[in-house]
């Protein structure tokens, strides 16, 4: 039994990265961008020679199908070889293994930072349903939810870097500062206010449905029985708030992978982080294939993986559910 409950999911991860990948390099195929005129220059295209413009659509394999380069790629990529970014020059897993040391680290604590912060808030806000408190979070949650991360990035960006100058402006590390010289302290001060952005971005979604989990728990028969007994208030959030709360809001957490992924390309871009969202805006503007597949068989794997994780908090948490995290 457990056996093809991993076989299911070995496929169903085999059959997601097939297909992402898929999509993403057409996409990129049928875009009007010319990878010569973006990475070269219409100027310096036209100081060239016939054959210099050749060698360069040949390796850029401009003249080749779609279809038979994406065999190509994938004949490799099923070997392990996900090829050579064309604007770095170096292997693609090299390039994705220093950016990802950047990005990674973000979201990392984006993603711890608003679970807990937006459980909390959640909490307190099912907690005291429709007083004071409950309006005041779930407007700032609503108002967070319908804002765009960019906006987000630029306005802290501005306040915070610009204005007060208590963070730096942008890139990961001190400008004129070389390599071997760079201190754990400056990375982090760099990372702050980035991460910052990032893990406010992710709040509201769960706040909101952490809240509406409180506010069915506190309606609950059981927690008017509990409130009939003479019990705490703050009794009766602890002991039966947040141990029916708490596993919904796991879930929803592990799930938000993806939005912290995509928040992130757009954070990177307005502080100019070095990560591997910007390298993936950078790999579909300038027509880098490899690179850019390479960064999205990734993205795949996190994603399935905090799916994962939480299917199988499921099965291990709640018992109505089976060992193959789905229900009865």
């Amino acid at each position: 039994m457990k056996l093809n409950i991993v076989m299911k999911k070995a496929l169903r991860l085999v059959l997601l990265l097939l297909g992402v990948s898929a999509a993403a390099f057409f996409l990129v195929s049928i875009s009007p961008i010319d990878p010569l005129q973006t990475n070269i220059g219409q100027a310096a295209l036209g100081s060239m020679t016939e054959e210099q413009i050749e060698t360069l659509r040949q390796y850029w394999g401009v003249d080749v199908p779609a279809g038979e380069r994406f065999l190509y790629w994938l004949s490799d990529a099923v070997r392990g070889d996900f090829g050579t970014s064309l604007l770095y020059r170096r292997p693609v897993m090299e390039v994705i293994g220093e950016k990802a040391g950047y990005s990674l680290g973000l979201m990392t604590f984006a993603w711890i930072i608003s679970g807990v912060v937006g459980f909390l808030l959640g909490v307190i806000s099912g907690a005291c349903k429709e007083r004071l408190p409950d309006r005041f979070i779930t407007g700032g949650a609503l108002f967070l939810s319908g804002t765009p991360a960019f906006w987000i990035a630029l306005v802290f960006l501005t306040v915070f870097a610009v204005e007060l100058g208590w963070f730096p402006v942008g890139l990961a590390v001190p400008m004129g500062v070389p390599a071997d010289q760079v201190t754990l302290w400056d990375k982090l001060y760099h990372a702050c206010l980035p991460a910052l952005t990032l893990s406010v971005t992710g709040i509201s979604n769960i706040a909101l449905h952490t809240r509406e989990k409180m506010v069915q728990v506190m309606e609950s028969d059981y927690v008017l029985f509990a409130r009939a007994r003479g019990e705490d208030p703050r009794s009766v959030v602890l002991r039966h708030g947040l141990r029916n709360v708490i596993l919904p809001a796991m879930t929803l957490q592990l799930g938000s992978i993806s939005e912290i992924l995509g928040g992130s390309v757009l954070v990177e871009q307005v502080f100019s982080y070095p990560g591997l969202g910007q390298a993936a805006v950078t790999a579909g503007l300038g027509g880098d294939v490899p690179l850019l597949l390479g960064i999205t068989i990734l993205s795949a794997i996190l994603v399935f993986a905090g799916n994962l994780a939480a299917d199988l908090l499921y099965s291990v948490v709640d018992p109505r559910m089976k060992k193959g995290g789905e229900p009865r």
